[in-house]
């Protein structure tokens, strides 16, 4: 074997193993890129593409070498890996995806490789999908910047418009700015523009900076203007104006020109300033590090390392089970209708819903304490496993829509005198539509830990994995309208008494799971 192509066999072989251990992440990944928010990204492995065929001359120009630097960002992909695979995030995957791909060529090809081809590498995490929590909750926040936007819009030009959460008012009718509306669509794809026609831009870094940075408020003031010529054009095109051709076409209209007013800012920031003198070609190449005869076992022990590394994640990835699942003792279906003084009616969740949520076991229900008094809206989900792309839903991304605005999020601490749980944390949600407001709380049990948000849900489902393999997991939800003569504290003082009387009940049903995934619970 040849010293040249020693680094690229060895490469060549990193990579399938790299490619067979992410493999699932990566169909995930391609999977993904249908949806209306990323149909972007299958155009980026394009781009690379040419953007590395492009900087050939440059990358050949530098000299190869074997680097051990290369192992710490490999070391990180990899943990990322595990992180990843055990938590169940699929956006972790990708990250460790991709520091594992900047680790194999910074040890097979060396450092100065590496930083010839540092700007198409630095843009392979624009094929990422962003995770499912994250992307819901960029998506209502952008709803709401987009609505309020285009209400002021409609107000400044003379239209009589209200807003309640991402639901806009104009009296002889209602537009709901709904998940294709926010600008997510529009957002990550120019910025992603952005960043390319900044790479083209010649100039000083603030100048880049600048140019890519503003594609975030033009999508947003772009969309809000598309919402607001709905709202003009409504009373003339009726439904047809906020959907079917102009819906289509008005997207399009509003991407072509983001497009022309950042060529247009480009061209202005390339007027600004006395451009700078033309680089020298070449560059000052550091001398070469290829190992001489003398350093042969220093040439092989890195790529061998990485290469017993990468084996060592596969063999054991497919041989334990971290997710093993683990169903109730006994099933939610046979929760009591009857909590002391509170009398409950069941409600069930339609095929649609019960297909997306893909739970294991659910409670619903409508309790009363007395008549005429608001009711609490009970809810749980049990998942016997939450895999990668599977994890149980956050209310605070489920419920927000049909007007629902969320006004106040917080992190309280309950306590019950006669619960296992006596101090429970919980997130207290308090939402608003149009004069009505409901308060709530929420909770996640993961094998006994209680979690309040997506992020230590990741963590415990990681930990639990990696001591326990296992990931079941519930939510815990509760809702209750504050009614026009009492106080959002009295309110949430009836949530309250009812978990009182509802948490000894479900630690029956939560508290005991068999650990044999054979075993099938009876209702």
């Amino acid at each position: 074997m040849t010293h040249q192509r020693r680094p690229f066999l060895f490469l060549a072989v990193a990579l399938c193993a790299t490619l067979l251990l992410f493999r699932q992440a990566l169909i995930y990944m391609v999977g993904r890129w249908g949806g209306a928010d990323y149909t972007h990204c299958a155009l980026m492995p394009v781009v690379i593409a040419y953007l590395v065929w492009e900087r050939r001359k440059a990358f050949a120009a530098q000299p190869a070498a074997v680097s051990a630097w290369g192992l710490g960002p490999l070391a990180v992909g990899l943990g990322l890996y595990w992180l990843g695979e055990l938590a169940g995030e699929y956006f972790t995957l990708y990250t460790g995806f991709f520091f594992t791909l900047v680790g194999l060529v910074w040890i097979h090809l060396g450092g100065a490789r590496l930083r010839a081809l540092a700007f198409p590498v630095a843009l392979i995490p624009t094929m990422f999908p962003l995770p499912s929590f994250l992307n819901n909750k960029l998506t209502f926040q952008l709803q709401l910047v987009s609505s309020a936007l285009g209400v002021r819009m409609l107000q400044g030009i003379g239209v009589p418009a209200l807003r309640e959460g991402n639901v806009i008012d104009l009296g002889f009718t209602q537009l709901q700015v709904v998940e294709a509306c926010s600008g997510l669509r529009y957002v990550l794809p120019l910025l992603i523009l952005g960043i390319l026609l900044a790479s083209f831009l010649r100039g000083p870094f603030w100048k880049r900076t600048v140019l890519a940075l503003t594609t975030l408020p033009l999508a947003v003031v772009l969309n809000a203007l598309r919402i607001a010529a709905t709202g003009v054009l409504y009373p003339w095109l009726g439904a047809r104006a906020a959907e079917g051709f102009f819906h289509d076409f008005s997207g399009w209209l509003v991407f072509m020109s983001a497009l022309g007013i950042l060529l247009a800012e480009m061209a202005l920031l390339n007027r600004i300033g006395k451009r700078p003198a033309a680089e020298k070609a070449g560059s000052k190449g550091a001398s070469s590090t290829s190992p001489t005869a003398g350093d042969a076992a220093w040439a092989w022990a890195p790529p061998v390392t990485a290469l017993v590394l990468l084996a060592s994640s596969l063999v054991i990835s497919h041989s334990v089970d971290f997710r093993r699942p683990i169903p109730l003792g006994r099933s939610l279906v046979s929760f009591p209708q009857r909590l002391g003084p509170w009398q409950g009616t069941r409600s069930f969740l339609d095929a649609k819903t019960l297909e997306a949520l893909d739970l294991s076991d659910y409670a619903a229900f409508t309790y009363r304490r007395r008549a005429g008094e608001p009711a609490v809206d009970f809810y749980v989900a049990y998942y016997a496993s939450q895999a990668k792309g599977e994890s149980i839903h956050s209310p605070e991304t489920c419920l927000p829509g049909s007007g629902w605005a969320v006004d106040d999020t917080a992190r309280v601490t309950l306590r019950f005198r006669n619960s296992p749980l006596r101090i429970l944390p919980a997130q207290r949600m308090v939402l608003r539509k149009f004069g009505e407001t409901l308060v709530g709380y929420f909770w996640f049990d993961l094998a006994g830990r209680v979690a309040v948000n997506a992020y230590q849900i990741k963590l415990y489902n990681f930990l639990n994995a990696l001591t326990q393999r296992r990931t079941d997991g519930a939510l815990v939800r509760v809702l209750t309208p504050v009614g026009p003569s009492e106080t959002q504290a009295a309110a949430e003082r009836r949530l309250q008494d009812f978990l009182t009387r509802a948490l000894p009940v479900l630690d029956r049903y939560l508290g005991k799971k068999t650990t044999h995934p054979g075993e099938v619970p009876r209702p």
